[in-house]
C-alpha cells in the first residue's frame, strides 16, 4: 500500500467521486481536476487532508495544491479511482467547456506566453546584469562604470547583448512559433512566419515612426512598405493564430496526397501578406494604444491610484489568470517607451505575499510543521513564484493575504511616484531590482522596504488584535 493510498480515497470520495472527474492531469505541484459539476466538491474536507497545501479554481479547473510529491499522489489517486489520466493539454481543452469567452481569451494569452517564459526571465536576467556593469557608476568616485575601466567587462556587456537582443529583439519568432505548437499545426513555419516579421532587410517600425523612409516591395500597380516588427507582440499574435487556423482549415478540404505541398504554400505565403498589409498595421496601432493609455494612466496625476488599485489587485488577479495579460502590455511597453513601469509593481507584489509569509512563520514558530510549509514557501516568493505562499498559506489565513495586498499597494505608490521603470521583464520578487533602470534603483530599494515591512507588520498586528477577516 502507499503512503497515500488512504488520502488519495479521500480525495476521490471528498472530490465527488469518479462519476465527477471529467478529467484529472498534475503539472509540478498541483492535481488539475475537470469537475462535471464544482459543487459536488467538499472544499473544506479537502484542505484537511494531510497532504493538500491548498485548493482553487482557475481556467475551469479544480486544483489541489500537494507539493513537490504531487506525481507519486497522482499516480495513486488514478490507480484508485480508475481515472484515466490525461495530459495537461488535453485537461486544459476539457476545461474550456466551462470557461466564458474572456476566461477562453486569456486561457489561451496564458498558454502562449508560458513555454516563453524562461527565455523572458534569462534575457531579464542578462539585461539587470548589463545594468550593473554597463549603467551603475560605482567606480573612481562615481564616475565611471565597470565597463569604462575593464576591457573584459566591456567585452561581457557587448557579448551578453547578442543574447538579450535575440531573446527581446526577435520576440515576433516565439510568438508565432508557440502559437503554431499551442494550435497543433506546423511549427516550422510558425518560426518562419516570425522571422519574416523581423528580417534584417526590413526597416524597424520604430525607425519608420521616428520618420524614416521604409522601403518598399514594387509589385507595379501596387507597393508594399517592408517594415519590420521586431519587439511587437500583439502583430505576432495576430499573425500567428492566421497561420494556424488557415493551415487547420485547408487541412480539411486540401486531398491528403497533395496536402503536403499545398497546405504549407497555402498557409504561410497569404499569411505572409496579410501580415504586412493588414495585421502588422493593426497589431501595431493597437499596441501603441495600449501601451499609451497604461503609461499616461501610471504617469497623470492620478498615477498613484492607479498604482495602488494595481498593487493592491495584482495578486487577486493571479488568481484569476488575468494576469498574463500583464506580460503582454509589460513588453509593448519596453519596446514603445524604453522600460514597463508595470513590472515593478509585479515585483513587489510578489515580495509582499513572501513577506506575509514571513509573518506567519514568526507567528508559528513552535510549529514545525507549519514551518515546513511556510518557509520554502516565502523563499519562493522572494524569488517570483507566489503560488505556493498564496495558496498554501496566505489565502487559507485570510488576513496574511489582505495584509499583503495592502503592501503591495503602498509599495507600488512608491515606485510609480518614484517614476521607476524597468528595463525589461526578468525574475520577479527581490531579484527584479536588476531589472530596474539605474537611476531609479534607489526609489525601487524603498518600495521593496515597505513590500517586506508593511505586510510583515500588519500580518502580525491582524493576528494580535484577532482581526482575521473570516466568520466566527
Amino acid at each position: 500500500m502507499s503512503k497515500f493510498s488512504n488520502e488519495a480515497k479521500e480525495l476521490l470520495e471528498f472530490i465527488g467521486g469518479k462519476e465527477n472527474v471529467a478529467a484529472v492531469s498534475h503539472c509540478v505541484t498541483r492535481m488539475r481536476f475537470v469537475l462535471n459539476d464544482d459543487a459536488k466538491a467538499d472544499v473544506d474536507k479537502i484542505k484537511n487532508i494531510k497532504s493538500v497545501k491548498g485548493t482553487f479554481t482557475q481556467a475551469g479547473q479544480f486544483q489541489v495544491i500537494i507539493g513537490n510529491e504531487v506525481s507519486t499522489f497522482y499516480n495513486e489517486f488514478v490507480k484508485i479511482s480508475g481515472v484515466d489520466g490525461v495530459s495537461k493539454d488535453e485537461a486544459k481543452k476539457s476545461a474550456r467547456q466551462n470557461m466564458s469567452l474572456l476566461q477562453r481569451m486569456i486561457s489561451h494569452l496564458g498558454e502562449i506566453f508560458a513555454p516563453l517564459i524562461p527565455a523572458i526571465v534569462v534575457g531579464g536576467l542578462i539585461l539587470g546584469f548589463r545594468n550593473v556593469i554597463g549603467d551603475i557608476k560605482l567606480l573612481q568616485d562615481g564616475t565611471k562604470a565597470l565597463t569604462e575601466v575593464s576591457q573584459f567587462w566591456a567585452g561581457v556587456h557587448h557579448f551578453l547583448w547578442l543574447i538579450g537582443e535575440a531573446i527581446f529583439f526577435f520576440l515576433p519568432v516565439g510568438i508565432t512559433w508557440s502559437i503554431s505548437k499551442k494550435m497543433g499545426t506546423t511549427q516550422i513555419l510558425g518560426i518562419v512566419l516570425g522571422l519574416t516579421l523581423v528580417s534584417p532587410q526590413l526597416l524597424n517600425a520604430y525607425a519608420v515612426a521616428g520618420g524614416a523612409e521604409a522601403p518598399v516591395w514594387d509589385f507595379g500597380f501596387t507597393q508594399i512598405k517592408m517594415i519590420g516588427y521586431q519587439a511587437q507582440v500583439i502583430p505576432a499574435i495576430l499573425a500567428g493564430f492566421t497561420l494556424a487556423n488557415l493551415e487547420i482549415r485547408l487541412k480539411k478540404i486540401v486531398p491528403g496526397y497533395i496536402s503536403m505541398i499545398l497546405v504549407p504554400f497555402l498557409s504561410l505565403v497569404p499569411t505572409v501578406l496579410l501580415a504586412h498589409t493588414v495585421l502588422g498595421p493593426i497589431g501595431w496601432k493597437i499596441g501603441s494604444v495600449i501601451s499609451s493609455v497604461v503609461y499616461a494612466g501610471l504617469t497623470s496625476a492620478f498615477g498613484w491610484l492607479f498604482a495602488a488599485v494595481f498593487g493592491f489587485g495584482y495578486a487577486p488577479l493571479v488568481i484569476t489568470g488575468l494576469h498574463h495579460m500583464t506580460t503582454a502590455i509589460d513588453l509593448q511597453l519596453i519596446s514603445e517607451i524604453g522600460g514597463t513601469n508595470l513590472w515593478p509593481m509585479i515585483a513587489l507584489s510578489n515580495i509582499a505575499q513572501g513577506s506575509a509569509v514571513w509573518a506567519m512563520v514568526y507567528l508559528n514558530k513552535n510549529d514545525e510543521e507549519e514551518k515546513q510549509v511556510s518557509i520554502p514557501a516565502a523563499i519562493s516568493c522572494y524569488l517570483g513564484v507566489t503560488e505556493p505562499a498564496m495558496f498554501g498559506i496566505n489565502l487559507k489565513y485570510v488576513y496574511p493575504f489582505l495584509a499583503a495586498m495592502i503592501g503591495s499597494a503602498i509599495a507600488g505608490v512608491i515606485s510609480v511616484g518614484g517614476g521607476v521603470l524597468a528595463n525589461s521583464v526578468g525574475v520577479g520578487g527581490i531579484p527584479g531590482i536588476l531589472s530596474i533602470q539605474p537611476q531609479h534603483m534607489f526609489t525601487f530599494f524603498l518600495a521593496m522596504v515597505a513590500a517586506v515591512g508593511i505586510p510583515f507588520g500588519l500580518t502580525v498586528f491582524f493576528n494580535k488584535k484577532n482581526i482575521t477577516f473570516t466568520k466566527k
